[in-house]
């Protein structure tokens, strides 16, 4: 069976997201906006077998992501279609992998291929998932810090404000994002410039991606901070990105805050996205105190 890759557009928004929404996954991965965004980085193209949604990415080793459903019916395609999948691995003589595949769903593939498979999770790529009350109160001992740093930016920058993404201030914000980008000796080809670049995108897109987005403004009425998500699921909420000047103290904490308090009240958990590794994010985000990971890793046949 002939199997073909396609590349992700913008107008396949909406009939994606029904396979999104039916997931209800607590991986931020599972959401349209972030497979739009970084397809281009991570060399991502989608298919449809059996009624199930397919991504393949070709970054390093060519991986697949596990099927997704868009109805209980076609959930029952799963089977069928990672033997359709397998096959076409072997005929390309590459190895069968999926990537990003959770606890949940790794033992739904055990219960369909009993010993098969095995998984190795990796801490780089687990997804921060934190109580939203919790973020937007910071009570308690622990939290003491950030609750300084938003006091010393309120303190700073009296007449600050918030501000909810608009066409009217978006110019601001991309040049708030390259000035972000100078800021951090963004090359041409490091992690950082792809990451100004998907932000520039989602900017730039942002409505016709669903995305919700939040400004912060100091004293002067200069943006220096903001931040685009969206509903992940009917419990969370998900943060793709956020960008504030390290120099202002407090702008991180507080349009973390803000964010949520105008945008995500309604729901119970914010995903705050993974680390990437990196030993200084994984220490700022440690210490908001998630209440779990979202561990995802990597399958092989064994």
């Amino acid at each position: 069976m002939k199997i073909e890759w396609k590349k992700i557009e913008l107008q396949d928004c909406q009939w994606m997201t029904s396979y999104y929404r039916y997931e209800q996954s607590n991986s931020c991965e599972v959401a349209f906006a972030n497979s739009y965004l970084w397809a281009p980085f991570y060399g991502v193209e989608y298919t449809v077998l059996e009624d199930m949604l397919v991504f393949i990415s070709r970054y390093e080793d060519d991986t697949i992501s596990l099927p997704m459903a868009k109805d209980e019916v076609s959930a029952g395609n799963l089977k069928k279609v990672i033997l359709l999948l397998e096959e076409y691995f072997e005929r390309m003589n590459k190895p069968f992998k999926i990537h990003l595949v959770t606890r949940e769903k790794m033992e739904l593939l055990e219960s369909l291929f009993p010993g098969k498979y095995e998984i190795t999770f990796d801490r780089d790529i687990a997804d921060y998932v934190y109580e939203v009350e919790q973020l937007i109160s910071l009570k308690g001992k622990k939290l003491h810090a950030k609750r300084n740093h938003i006091n010393k930016f309120k303190e700073n920058n009296p007449n600050w404000s918030y501000e909810s993404l608009t066409k009217e201030n978006l110019e601001e914000c991309l040049f708030m994002a390259r000035e972000w980008k100078k800021e951090n000796l963004c090359g041409e080809r490091d992690g950082k410039h792809a990451e100004f670049c998907v932000t520039t995108r989602a900017l730039t897109k942002f409505e016709e991606l669903g995305l919700k987005g939040g400004i912060l403004r100091d004293d002067n009425h200069r943006i220096v901070a903001f931040t685009l998500g969206e509903e992940l699921n009917k419990d969370m909420f998900v943060v793709h990105i956020e960008k504030a000047f390290a120099e202002v103290q407090g702008a991180y904490p507080m349009i973390n805050q803000q964010f949520l308090i105008h945008e995500a009240t309604r729901y119970t958990y914010v995903n705050r996205e993974d680390d990437a590794g990196t030993e200084g994010l994984r220490k700022a985000k440690l210490s908001y105190y998630p209440v779990f990971l979202q561990e995802k890793g990597n399958v092989v046949k064994r």
